[in-house]
């Protein structure tokens, strides 16, 4: 038999469920961001510390993200636009599963790439039209993979991934979101 390597520890993935069936209480995470303004609709985002397995975490180093606009909308364009991070965490989060479940199922990965397209409709953002809802209308991901499976399989990887993606469940189903001022 062959030994597939997609660089995933799919043991310890399957060792952690095992361990927070016992204990719920552990499963519980706080996932943080830090955003500062910069100047006109530029924002500087960062990522460091999170709550998980009852205790503070921290990430090995801390991530910094910039979001802005594009000049079309006459801003400096330091960064991404705010909308187009989600689009990051949806592509980020399918493309992750869908190595971790073809290791899980034995299945080599050659490449994979997902083009992820989201349809905007700005007239919401601007105040234009209130009937137009301000975020995507429509969002298209096309995965392209490369692997020692058949398409039927390869749908199946795909279809796990985003039966457990986060950010797949995030945009797909209402969150409570709770805005505050202090």
């Amino acid at each position: 038999m062959t030994t597939v390597s997609n660089g995933v520890n799919v043991q310890a993935l399957l060792d952690a469920r095992e361990v927070l069936k016992g204990a719920p209480e552990a499963a519980q995470f706080t996932w943080r961001a830090t955003s500062k303004w910069e100047d006109g609709v530029h924002s500087t985002t960062k990522i460091q510390n999170f709550f998980g397995l009852g205790q503070e975490q921290t990430h090995k180093t801390e991530s910094v993200f910039d979001a802005d606009h594009p000049e079309v909308f006459a801003a400096a364009d330091n960064g991404i636009t705010p909308i187009e991070y989600l689009l990051v965490g949806l592509a980020s989060c399918l493309t992750a599963g869908v190595a971790s479940v073809a290791q899980n199922r034995g299945i080599q990965l050659r490449s994979v790439e997902a083009v992820i397209e989201g349809e905007h409709d700005i007239r919401g953002i601007l105040g234009v039209d209130s009937d137009v809802r301000n975020g995507y209308n429509d969002i298209k991901v096309t995965f392209k993979i490369d692997a020692d499976a058949s398409p039927q399989d390869i749908e199946a990887l795909v279809a796990q991934s985003q039966k457990r993606s986060a950010v797949f469940d995030a945009l797909a189903n209402p969150t409570n979101i709770t805005v505050a001022v202090s």
